[in-house]
């Protein structure tokens, strides 16, 4: 029996020694340093020293005694660039100016002539907290009821894994925590203006807090009162504008014109259209003008020559028909005698 639990004991010590531990915790804030120990006082010869990280186990540095090699070369790959620190005695891992990607499981391996030793290190690295903000909010104080009270608001934007609480004295008074979601917090508080005590809105995570008293005094301000409106004022001044005397520019006023200083957007954009138009109508009636002119120059220099190449022609027309001969009068060869009769009267 008590060999079998000597055997057992064994068996554990050096499962443990092979698998790793439980694992040790780490909180930084985000800029700082952290140091992994490798719990090796002094590595031997033929040790090797292997450092992994996250869930894929990826391998960021590396020691070798016999090679005597020391490289944080593969944690450039993935982020590390020239902010991993090795220590060639022990083989313990420092990161320096941390990020919030930096936060995950660390494994390191130690191999040689001893047992392999495995550790595992779970780092978180925290973002600085902002300083929470006190709002007066008037809005929750118009009913009569609570106008004795001051209501305050407590704020914080884009944090995450924090609680929000108020604090009155050192006893809380409520509290509101988040998750890792980066959200906005609000925490509402009311106190009486004549109260003396002590309260301050404190935002906190596991390694750090911020924190903002309330003085009463100066951010409980009696909020305005809202008055009824009364029926005979008009709820809107558009409604029932006041007349006011036009304002004239320097040229209206030699002119004995008066126009109003503002226009509308809509009587701008109606006279800048009015004022494109007719100035495109100017240009297409100039263009026309010019158009007509050109025409009518060209018309009277060609008349000419169309005239001069008509004469031209005109000369040397020659009109071929067919030749008619007509017979001459032959001259009578006789004389015409006119014979007529004699009467002789007795």
């Amino acid at each position: 029996m008590f060999q079998l639990f000597v055997f057992m004991s064994l068996s554990f010590w050096l499962l443990t020694g092979v698998f790793a531990d439980s694992g040790e915790v780490k909180s930084v804030m985000e800029g700082d340093s952290v140091t992994l120990e490798s719990g090796v006082a002094e590595l031997q010869e033929e040790d090797v020293v292997t450092w992994l990280f996250g869930p894929k186990k990826t391998q960021i540095a590396e020691v070798d005694t016999d090679a005597a090699i020391s490289s944080t070369s593969d944690g450039d790959a993935v982020g590390f660039r020239n902010r991993l620190k090795l220590d060639n005695q022990t083989g313990s891992l420092t990161i320096m100016n941390t990020r919030i990607a930096d936060s995950g499981v660390y494994q390191i391996s130690i191999s040689g002539k001893k047992k392999p030793t495995t550790l595992n290190f779970s780092v978180t690295v925290y973002a600085h907290l902002p300083v929470p903000v006190l709002i007066r909010d008037c809005s929750s104080s118009s009913s009569s009821s609570v106008q004795s009270n001051c209501s305050m608001l407590c704020s914080v934007v884009n944090v995450s894994a924090v609680s929000l609480s108020w604090y009155k004295g050192n006893s809380v008074l409520s509290s509101i925590s988040v998750s890792d979601l980066s959200i906005s917090l609000t925490l509402p508080l009311e106190v009486e203006y004549q109260d003396n005590n002590t309260y301050s809105c404190v935002i906190n995570n596991t390694i750090s807090n911020q924190t903002t008293h309330l003085d009463i005094k100066t951010l409980c301000q009696p909020c305005p009162a809202t008055s009824t409106p009364d029926p005979q004022t008009p709820l809107h001044s558009s409604l029932h504008p006041s007349p006011r005397p036009p304002s004239t520019t320097p040229s209206n006023r030699t002119s004995g014109t008066s126009s109003p200083t503002t226009s509308s957007p809509n009587s701008q954009l109606i006279l800048i259209s009015a004022a494109a138009a007719a100035g495109s109508l100017i240009s297409i009636t100039i263009v026309g003008i010019i158009w007509i002119c050109k025409n009518s120059k060209k018309t009277d220099q060609k008349e000419p020559v169309q005239k001069q190449i008509r004469d031209d022609h005109r000369d040397d027309e020659v009109t071929y028909a067919a030749p008619t001969f007509y017979k001459k009068n032959a001259q009578r060869s006789e004389d015409e005698v006119v014979y007529a009769g004699i009467v002789t009267r007795r």
